[in-house]
């Protein structure tokens, strides 16, 4: 096969897909070999320092290509081009052609919108045949074999040009430009090496060679086929272990704060309808549970804020221990009382938020939210990115086209520069403060906080400060591949706030609309729950959930201790696995030298020691700085036979609690199937007026098939 048949099958093979990187290592050594080649030509007439003029263009845009910050974006495409063509013209000047060179820029340009494989958990590696042995094909498809090599992220440094050869594109040897090293893949081809090139052509394996330099191609694995990584989303949770089962002999008091978050249950939801199984680590079964509204009996007015309802079943995973069941439901304000609110959106508008599910849907949820205030309630609007702006001062609703004008306006680009929006969001929230009202950020993202200071610590240390004034914060996640799940928790929580995740215009309506009260009002704040064991009655106990909400025991009763805050008709779930005293489930060997002997003894003469539990609480009304105490006795008189006689409510949260701890890997729960769970959640659905309930069995069904790929 004569070289023109080559070049022209070659012509007709469908290019390969380059990364990012490729195009940047062969941009690199392309100026590289020019360079050398320039300088060591003679010197162009007109031009006394010995450079061509499009050295000189060269000498300014070899170096600012290799940048990081242009390798592979679309500036360095827009400047690819016209620079190619003036190179092709330099090049062909004396008259020596060249080989099809618009080909091949044109291969390394189209990379650019070549389709990547997309990072979405739980997607399976893509697969390429691997390279045939050199020698056993055409020059043609040896040239392709060697493009479509993986490309590696630590491929080894550029080779060096020797000087010491004068080298010009229209020489016959272009391995002159590279030193390679013995047994790469720029060796394929070498047998032809010193066979006669046609006059003014380069031979298509010396065109291969300085691209195989840049890109090598690793040896294929055993079974014949090779694996491309896909780099893994970005998102961030805190690594916190389920809770372990502890003894109550040494160890009875359990002291937690209370969470009404919800967003791990959207993004779970999120993960399992895009066809992965969630990460462990994003779920949190307590805002699983607490996720869905419940009817448990609340207070009859607001002068104690929340009631606690406990309910002692079997457990459906394990008959021999049992579910202590505490239920809190707090005092629901009327619509008609709500304080005067005063909001200050504060909106990442940096360069990510530019997808369908972030910036656009952030602005539907925000129209939603205004459309549902008081027209005396106030609205200002933060955003940031690289550096905060202040798009609209305080605005009362009543001029509600103002402020959604404000909304639509909104347009994403730059960095994301968190800390100084925060700082400018809490100074507009303090220049229209309302004194016994509402005072919140709202702050919407979809990750990191960037530029500035963007530790988590910095930023929970602002937002502490700044919670001082009796301003709160609510933090709503937005998107997926760069979500910082653990610092909008830490903002949240240190900001006497709440942390959702919006992944539909239908969870902006529930949370930001049907919830408005339970979000934007809040009735008790630093929320704490103490529970004591009798250990008469109970050998073992387990917190199912709340491990990012763990309090030490002297903190319950230290009001400088932040916790949870309650708002207008929440409800707060908590449940326990607990082991009677003598029952086969006992995991802790009894204490040799008697501690576990001593603790019964020390209540079986009290009025107390038939009780089951003792469960307290501790708050503080809105503005107040000291706390207040319910507490609930636990006993028999608490207890249901069966699952089945609990309420249905009862039962429909257990089935909540057990399926997060099946998807967040609990062993305890490993031989409950997900259509026990199924059926459990199906028999308690009840009345289900939105539907939340249904969709829930059908993320039950969807969890099921996907554990069994």
């Amino acid at each position: 096969m004569t070289v023109d048949q080559e070049l022209e099958k070659l012509s007709r093979l469908t290019p390969p897909a380059a990364t990012p990187e490729a195009r940047a290592r062969a941009l690199a050594a392309a100026m590289q070999a020019f360079d050398s080649a320039e300088n060591n030509a003679p010197a162009a007439q007109g031009n006394a320092k010995g450079w061509r003029q499009s050295s000189i263009i060269n000498w300014i845009w070899s170096p600012a290509m290799n940048k990081k910050f242009l390798a592979g974006s679309a500036l360095a495409t827009l400047l690819v081009i016209p620079a190619a063509g003036y190179l092709a013209i330099e090049l062909t000047r004396n008259g020596s052609p060249i080989v099809d060179q618009t080909e091949i820029a044109g291969n390394v340009s189209k990379s650019d919108a070549s389709k990547q494989p997309a990072a979405t958990t739980g997607q399976k590696p893509v697969t390429v045949a691997p390279q045939a042995p050199a020698g056993n094909n055409s020059l043609a498809e040896q040239s392709v074999a060697v493009a479509q090599a993986p490309r590696d992220k630590e491929a080894p440094a550029l080779a060096k040009p020797d000087s010491s050869q004068t080298s010009e594109f229209a020489a016959n040897d272009v391995a002159a430009l590279t030193n390679k090293p013995e047994g790469s893949a720029a060796a394929l081809g070498a047998a032809k090496r010193s066979a006669p090139a046609a006059p003014g052509i380069i031979p298509q394996q010396q065109l291969a060679e300085p691209m195989a330099a840049i890109v090598p191609s690793p040896a294929p694995p055993a079974e014949g086929r090779m694996q491309i990584q896909v780099d893994p989303n970005r998102e961030r949770f805190a690594n916190a272990a389920a809770n372990p089962i502890k003894s109550v002999a040494t160890d009875p008091v359990s002291t937690f704060s209370a969470d009404v978050d919800s967003a791990s249950y959207s993004f779970v939801r999120r993960s399992l309808t895009g066809g992965a199984m969630p990460d462990p680590q994003s779920v949190r079964v307590e805002e699983m549970i607490n996720y869905f509204p419940y009817d448990w009996p609340g207070p009859d007015n607001a002068d104690q804020p929340f009631k606690a309802t406990v309910t002692v079943v079997p457990t459906p995973w394990n008959h021999d221990t049992e579910l202590m069941h505490v239920a809190i439901k707090g005092y629901d304000i009327a619509p008609a009382t709500t304080p005067h609110a005063n909001l200050v959106f504060l909106i990442d508008v940096s360069g990510s938020m530019d997808e369908p599910d972030k910036l656009p849907l952030l602005k539907s949820a925000f129209r939603l939210l205004v459309n549902r205030l008081k027209p005396d309630d106030t609205v200002s609007i933060v955003t940031y990115a690289g550096n905060a702006g202040t798009v609209l001062t305080p605005t009362r609703v009543a001029e509600k086209s103002k402020i959604l004008s404000a909304i639509d306006r909104l347009e994403p680009g730059g960095s994301t520069g968190g800390a100084e929006g925060i700082e400018a969001a809490y100074d507009l929230a303090n220049q229209g403060f309302v004194k016994d009202g509402v005072n919140r950020v709202m702050l919407a993202t979809d990750g990191d906080f960037n530029v500035g200071p963007s530790s988590d610590e910095d930023l929970k240390r602002i937002i502490e400060e700044r919670r001082k004034d009796g301003i709160f914060l609510t933090v709503l996640g937005f998107g997926r591949g760069n979500l910082n799940d653990s610092l909008m928790q830490t903002l949240a929580q240190n900001g006497n706030g709440s942390a959702a995740y919006i992944d539909t215009l239908a969870e902006a309506q529930k949370t930001l609309v049907e919830e408005a009260g339970s979000t934007l009002f809040p009735i008790a704040s630093d929320v704490k729950f103490q529970v004591e064991f009798n250990p008469e009655r109970i050998a073992e106990y387990r917190l199912i959930g709340y491990e990012t909400r763990a309090l030490n025991r002297e903190d319950f009763n230290n009001d400088r201790v932040d916790a949870g805050d309650i708002g207008s008709g929440h409800s707060v779930t908590a449940i326990y696995e607990v082991t009677p005293k003598g029952s086969p489930a006992v995991m802790n060997d009894d204490l040799r030298y008697g501690a576990a002997d001593k603790a019964p003894a020390a209540t079986a003469d009290s009025a107390h020691h038939g009780e089951l539990a003792f469960v307290k609480m501790r708050y503080k009304k809105p503005g107040e700085d000291k706390s207040a105490l319910i507490t609930t006795p636990v006993d028999d008189n608490n207890a249901v036979a069966t699952i089945d006689a609990a309420p249905q409510d009862v039962r429909f949260s257990v089935a909540v609690a057990v399926f997060g701890q099946k998807l967040s890997h609990v062993a305890a729960v490993d031989t409950y199937s997900y259509q026990a769970i199924a059926d459990l959640a199906a028999a308690s659905r009840g009345t289900d007026a939105f539907g939340y309930r249904s969709d829930f069995l059908g993320l039950i069904r969807l969890a099921d098939g996907l554990s069994q790929r």
